[in-house]
């Protein structure tokens, strides 16, 4: 399978802590530690003839809301070709450790929001990445009624916007039957160095180019 990446597109990471992974925000071309900056690293790697373009602008924090409000700043304006989306976490945890709750409809509207805008005005392609939990430490089961339908949200708008998607919540599922969870992910949410690499390696795979 040939990457689906051709040459001189730009390739934009969005999403939260995962995804801001420590970038500096002053400097436009940093990607941060996480998978992004190794998945960005491994694909210039492997097709050195391509001159992509990869920027990260994820953010600590944020929500699927958080995307609509800086979406004009953060993807409108840097006009990527494709859009790499990890988001819903947030939305999730906050229910549970601030009593301040997303309605997977709200989560769903400002999703449905942002692709309407980057495809219509840009004429993006995007991949969309499940947001995930591990079970560690032992509360984080009780997340998964709320994130689960989060996750069917997100792959119906897959449908809808014909997506790249990035199985990532079965993926450390998997993942967790042969390592115990914190080794993947230290709260459950937040990746080790393995897990920023097991993501890594599932987006090169799910754009063809691993």
């Amino acid at each position: 399978m040939s990457a689906v990446l051709d040459d001189g597109v730009k390739v934009l990471f969005q999403g939260d802590s995962i995804t801001d992974a420590g970038r500096v925000y002053d400097d436009p071309a940093s990607l941060g530690s996480g998978y992004a900056y190794i998945a960005a690293s491994w694909f210039s790697a492997l097709y050195p003839e391509k001159s992509i373009s990869f920027l990260n602008r994820g953010i600590s924090g944020n929500r699927a809301e958080d995307l609509v409000n800086r979406w004009q700043k953060d993807c409108m304006d840097l006009k990527p070709d494709w859009i790499s989306i990890m988001i819903g976490i947030n939305d999730t945890w906050r229910a549970f450790d601030s009593n301040d709750p997303t309605s997977t409809e709200s989560y769903e509207n400002s999703y449905r929001k942002i692709l309407v805008s980057a495809r219509d005005k840009l004429n993006a392609r995007f991949i969309l990445m499940e947001p995930f939990v591990l079970p560690y430490p032992e509360d984080r089961k009780q997340w998964r009624k709320d994130l689960d339908p989060r996750i069917g949200v997100m792959h119906k708008l897959a449908d809808e916007f014909d997506a790249v998607i990035v199985k990532l919540d079965s993926i450390f599922a998997d993942a967790a039957k042969r390592r115990e969870p914190s080794y993947w992910a230290s709260d459950g949410v937040h990746p080790t160095g393995a897990g920023h690499a097991l993501i890594a390696i599932s987006w090169l795979k799910a754009v063809g180019a691993a």
